[in-house]
């Protein structure tokens, strides 16, 4: 059963419906994921937190340590292991690793 008050719609015109206070809209997230590169095996929140930091290569993400990203709101332990590959496929590892 679903409250009114959970419902919301997007500017983009999309209905869903939220328990928390998170405004964004899992439809528009859905279409801005990436299909490709190490961006794209990240879930949504640890998507966002990189890309709200700045962070949208490898390259940029080699310049933090693993602690400095886990400090990012939205960016869980889970996504280190993939961040790792990614970074290690580059010949590229967090900082001071």
């Amino acid at each position: 059963m679903t409250s009114k008050e959970n419902v919301r719609i997007c500017d983009k015109g999309h209905t869903y419906v939220k328990k928390s206070d998170c405004p964004t809209c899992p439809v528009c997230e859905k279409e801005r994921k990436p299909e490709t590169g190490f961006l794209s095996v990240l879930s949504s929140p640890a998507r966002r937190a990189l890309e709200n930091n700045g962070i949208t290569t490898l390259e940029e993400l080699a310049a933090y340590s693993k602690k400095e990203i886990l400090a990012f709101h939205g960016m869980g332990p889970s996504s280190i292991p993939k961040l790792r590959k990614a970074l290690g496929e580059k010949g590229l590892a967090f900082k001071e690793e």
